[in-house]
């Protein structure tokens, strides 16, 4: 090995941390927001339908939705989450999704055109 490969085999592992530090500092001011509400959505054929809080739950509750003749969904809110907790679909996809919490996450329920979904206040801030 010539002096100039050390030089260069050493930039190069220097340089395969920078996206580590680039991502890790973006987590940290992601995890301090001040705003901590989460917003969960429940849409029925495209239209929004009913709207938690999951911030301000304080004890479960259950809620059933009736999408079209013969369809159900039992959706459960907890504090801070949310779950489709029983349907009668077919393929059950929903309900086997869990429970969801975070911004972004979704169970969706494809036959009963049913869609829950998480959003920040940020994405929504008329919603609380």
């Amino acid at each position: 090995m010539k002096p100039w490969d050390y030089f260069i085999i050493t930039a190069v592992i220097m340089a395969s941390f920078v996206p580590y530090l680039l991502f890790d500092t973006n987590n940290d001011e992601n995890n301090n927001r001040e705003s901590t509400d989460v917003i969960a959505v429940v849409k029925i054929d495209g239209e929004v339908v009913d709207k938690f809080n999951l911030s301000q739950v304080n004890e479960s509750f259950e809620k059933t939705y009736y999408p079209q003749k013969g369809k159900y969904n039992i959706i459960e809110v907890a504090p801070g989450k949310i779950r489709v907790k029983e349907d009668n679909s077919p393929d059950q996809i929903a309900v086997r999704t869990g429970w969801i919490s975070r911004p972004g996450e979704m169970s969706i329920c494809l036959p009963h055109k049913l869609i829950v979904e998480i959003l920040g206040v940020e994405e929504n801030p008329l919603i609380y």
